[in-house]
């Protein structure tokens, strides 16, 4: 490898921390500036640069320079300051980039760019990505439905590549071995397909079976050039998500973030407020707001885990409300996703059923115990809701968790004060700590990424051939026990500082039920030990 392509390799430069050995030995002699840095300094160095940033956008783009450029720097640099940092490598700041990703353009991050219109591509793609890299994990999407901002085309391949930074800086997933990759379908955002710098398709998403066709020769694909492959699908559109998902869970290990994960960590936060109280969770009533594909998956996550504490499903199932656009759902609706089904009522049990297309009447009707808010309707939690809830229960689990933050249910200082600090309370962006009548309330963040880094590195690490329900509980449940249920104010989810030794927790959870389960193929048979072998450290 000549000299001027290992400085261009992000895997493998180091920059001004190469030593004169390595200098000599690699034909670098002269071609860095003389002073050899340790990771220490370049790490300070580029901190203060990053201070001098005006905006949350260029502080990104900065960090983005020092990724293209050295992994290693940066996940370093990424480490030291995990909970400033990743609202701005992630989410809300990554919105940003995606909006403008076509006009921001500089470097492809060794992303896959899959061609909708030229499925003979698929094969060539991935291994051009790849090189000579054992890819371990893909985080694919199409971008139909990023965040809360919807649909954007090709640009949605920021989302892979920032999730893929959560995975290695949260859970020490080697950046080598993953591959951010976006499936351009098309987009139906009329702006990008008369934006002239669009750099994506230009035509209206393809649908129907040339796009699940498209989707099956990529998986095959995937897995034949990479058997051990773990898939993390990313942001699908709700017509789509579910299918697919459903299509692969059970022949492939594979998940989907926005279905899955944030039901698991809605319900570890869950948990968390039933430590305090000592109530059991099949005594509680589920409000969803918000029908999509996170609000869905988070209420299959919590009906499954019902069932698994000694309801039937039909008796679960009872629990469960969910309101979306049509207000609140029933099963005479003839545009109900097959995710929505389940959870449909009979029109003629509710006597008031014409009026249910209120959010504070349908709380006032089911009195649920549980609100849970996936709507982007910003403002919907308002002092009426909050107060109705406190009515239906002494401690009330509200968590208003869309994202981003102007599309909040409610700030977590609206539901305290509202509910006289009774609420428990999570959201799905970073809260402050607020505090109330002497009492400090440390607000849990619902963030996928207490999971899913933890989950796919004990996926890994055991070599699982599937990612099981079972799997996902012992996930779900092992976030409990991190914080102090005795403590006034204590969240019910761990704080994101805690997030490494929290994916480490997950991680060793979920492949120990998978080798319980007879799913681990990983030689090692320690699972814990598993898990630490894996888990790559960024350093020189």
């Amino acid at each position: 490898m000549k000299a001027h392509e290992i400085l261009n390799n992000p895997f493998i430069n180091k920059g001004t921390a190469f030593t004169m050995e390595e200098r000599k030995e690699n034909g670098l002699i002269g071609l860095l500036p003389p002073y050899v840095q340790t990771i220490e300094e370049q790490a300070d160095q580029a901190y203060q640069h990053y201070l001098q940033k005006p905006s949350d956008l260029e502080k990104r783009l900065f960090l983005m320079e020092i990724f293209n450029t050295n992994r290693t720097l940066f996940y370093y640099l990424f480490n030291q300051h995990i909970v400033e940092f990743n609202p701005i490598v992630y989410d809300p700041t990554i919105a940003d980039t995606i909006e403008n990703y076509s006009q921001l353009f500089v470097d492809p991050q060794y992303a896959a760019y899959l061609d909708i219109n030229h499925p003979e591509n698929i094969e060539e793609t991935l291994k051009n990505a790849a090189g000579d890299r054992d890819i371990r994990l893909i985080v694919a999407t199409d971008a139909e439905g990023i965040l809360g901002i919807g649909d954007w085309g090709v640009q949605g391949v920021d989302i892979s590549v920032g999730k893929l930074m959560v995975y290695t800086a949260a859970a020490g997933i080697d950046p080598a071995s993953v591959m951010p990759l976006v499936i351009d379908a098309g987009t139906n955002r009329q702006e990008l397909l008369d934006d002239p710098m669009y750099l994506g398709n230009r035509h209206q998403r393809v649908r129907g079976d040339k796009y699940y066709d498209f989707i099956d020769k990529f998986v095959q694909t995937a897995e034949s050039l990479f058997p051990k492959l773990y898939l993390h699908w990313e942001d699908f559109g709700r017509s789509n998500a579910a299918t697919i998902l459903d299509k692969y869970k059970k022949d492939i290990p594979t998940f989907n973030d926005d279905i899955q994960g944030t039901g698991i960590v809605v319900l570890g936060g869950i948990f968390g407020a039933l430590d305090i109280t000592g109530e059991k969770l099949t005594d509680q009533v589920y409000l969803c707001y918000g029908g999509g594909s996170a609000g869905a998956g988070i209420a299959s996550r919590v009906h499954a885990e019902m069932v698994a504490e000694g309801l039937s499903e039909e008796e679960a199932y009872k629990h469960f409300f969910m309101i979306d656009q049509q207000g609140l759902l029933f099963d005479d609706m003839d545009d109900l996703t097959p995710a929505q089904k389940p959870f449909a009522k009979k029109r003629a049990d509710f006597a008031n059923a014409d009026e249910l297309t209120d959010l504070l009447q349908v709380i006032k009707t089911v009195k649920p115990t549980i609100l849970v808010g996936t709507s982007t309707d910003a403002g919907a939690f308002t002092k009426e809701v909050v107060e109705a809830m406190c009515q239906n229960t002494q401690r009330p689990v509200i968590f208003p968790i869309s994202n981003p933050t102007k599309k909040l249910e409610a700030t977590a200082e609206q539901v305290i004060q509202w509910s006289d600090g009774k609420a428990f309370v999570a959201t799905g962006v970073p809260s402050g700590t607020v505090s109330y009548k002497g009492v400090d309330y440390q607000i849990g963040q619902a963030n996928n990424a207490l999971i899913y880094p933890g989950l796919g590195l004990g996926m890994l690490a055991s070599e699982a051939k599937l990612l099981t329900d079972e799997m996902i509980g012992a996930a779900a449940h092992s976030l409990s026990g991190l914080v102090d249920p005795g403590q006034a104010g204590a969240p019910v989810l761990p704080p994101f500082q805690y997030v490494a030794e929290v994916s480490i927790k997950v991680a060793e959870a979920v492949a120990k039920m998978a080798q319980e389960q007879g799913l681990a193929q990983a030689k090692e048979t320690d699972m814990a030990k598993a898990v630490r072998d894996l888990k790559w450290y960024p350093q020189y």
